[in-house]
């Protein structure tokens, strides 16, 4: 089992932005994997891991926080560009 690592604040402040606008990313994660989807929220878990939550072309799922590579805004007037959270 891996040990959770937070993201800093100044990163989790992207999450909560495309959220707020939901705003549909490209989602990169460090495992390689991609995939476009609108984010909705984040979640805590008990055990202080934490989630975004999106919902894509089969319905909505979870990438934990640390398990995020970077995310792109795929809107035109997005508030931001490509951020790189690892």
């Amino acid at each position: 089992m891996n040990t959770y690592q937070p993201l800093s604040c100044d990163m989790h402040d992207y999450l909560e932005i495309a959220c707020m606008y939901g705003y549909r990313l490209q989602v990169e994660r460090i495992d390689g994997c991609s995939y476009a989807a609108r984010a909705l929220t984040t979640r805590t878990a008990a055990s202080k891991e934490e989630f975004l939550v999106l919902r894509g072309d089969r319905g909505q799922f979870e990438v934990r926080l640390d398990r995020l590579l970077a995310i792109t805004p795929l809107e035109a007037n997005a508030r931001f560009g490509r951020i790189e959270l690892r």
